[in-house]
């Protein structure tokens, strides 16, 4: 592929796939050239924004290097079936798939088409997670603990806050682990709009997830406990904080006290839009012909666990509503 800037397109241009576009139309290595919507009216006013054109996915992909698809997860599979078979790499977001089938299936396709596929878990583009990932050889893991939590949104989701909140972070825990899960516990109530989950790694490490909508404070944080100090990260505030203590000592006052000397470090991080990072790395991986930062492999590990915690949580849902606790009380 010559060095010219790479022919983009968006199929699905609702909330998320808006932005997309936008992105495509800043990046100095891709040109966005087009994109495509069932919603042709939708799809006319967003080409008109960006100052592209509104085609059919066939036309489309007639015209482009490399797609994001942005459609809702159930038309995930069939959408990206047709990229692959006009042999134009793709960025799944995220869920990957439906289901684990439709994955695997995709995955052996995009293989024997020799096809980029990029799953799009933007948090491993956040310039905090990166910083994190760039020390997580140094630490000692025993436990990892993640808030995911808000208000409820002005718009319309089709999934529960597991699979719409939580599979950010479950992605990000395989990433940092990198081990088997041995067990898996979770519980969830109001309608799958809030749940907790706790993981088990071979390994020993502990996992526990939060993630809410119905929560009336933005929360975004990722803390881990290891042998040497404690980190925090604010997914946020792109900021990463990592506390040890220096000194143990006795002072004779009078009294004898015991004193811990705490010291924290603030990684120096660069702070920028991870949906940019995250397309300028899709493309670097389609220039390059490449394997992507997050792959199809990737998306479906996470996608297979987040799944197992959604069926406890609307299990633990259901058990609730359907068997409500009741005692009586003595005088």
């Amino acid at each position: 592929m010559s060095e010219k800037a790479l022919h983009a397109g968006v199929i699905g241009v609702g909330s998320m796939g808006q932005n997309h576009a936008r992105v495509y139309n800043e990046l100095a290595d891709a040109e966005l050239v087009g994109i495509a919507d069932a919603d042709q009216s939708r799809a006319e006013q967003i080409s008109e924004q960006y100052d592209t054109t509104a085609y059919t996915i066939d036309e489309l992909l007639s015209r482009t290097d490399m797609v994001s698809i942005a459609v809702p997860t159930r038309y995930h599979s069939d959408v990206a079936r047709q990229c692959i078979d006009a042999g134009v790499d793709l960025l799944i977001e995220k869920p990957f798939v439906g289901t684990p089938a439709e994955g695997r299936d995709l995955i052996q396709r995009a293989e024997e088409r020799d096809v980029v596929m990029q799953i799009g878990h933007i948090e491993r583009f956040n310039p905090a997670v990166r910083a994190l990932m760039g020390m997580i050889d140094e630490l000692d893991i025993i436990g990892i603990s993640v808030e995911r939590m808000g208000p409820p949104p002005s718009r319309s989701i089709e999934d529960t806050a597991v699979m719409d909140l939580m599979i950010h972070d479950v992605e990000i825990l395989l990433a940092i682990v990198d081990d088997p899960v041995a067990s898996v516990q979770a519980t969830g109530n109001h309608d799958g709009r809030y749940a907790e989950s706790l993981l088990e790694f071979e390994s020993g490490v502990i996992g526990r997830l939060s993630a809410s909508r119905v929560t009336q404070r933005k929360i975004r944080k990722l803390s881990i406990s290891a042998e040497s100090c404690w980190v925090e990260l604010d997914y946020i505030n792109q900021s990463v904080e990592i506390h040890r203590q220096s000194t143990s000592e006795y002072v004779n006052r009078g009294d004898i006290h015991h004193r811990h000397a705490n010291v924290v470090e603030r990684l120096s991080i660069d702070q920028t839009e991870p949906l940019k990072n995250e397309l300028a790395s899709f493309a670097t991986a389609v220039r390059n012909h490449e394997q992507p930062v997050v792959s199809g492999e990737d998306g479906l590990r996470a996608l297979e666990l987040t799944q197992s915690i959604d069926r406890l949580v609307s299990e633990s849902d259901t058990e609730q509503q359907s068997s409500p606790f009741s005692y009586s009380a003595v005088d």
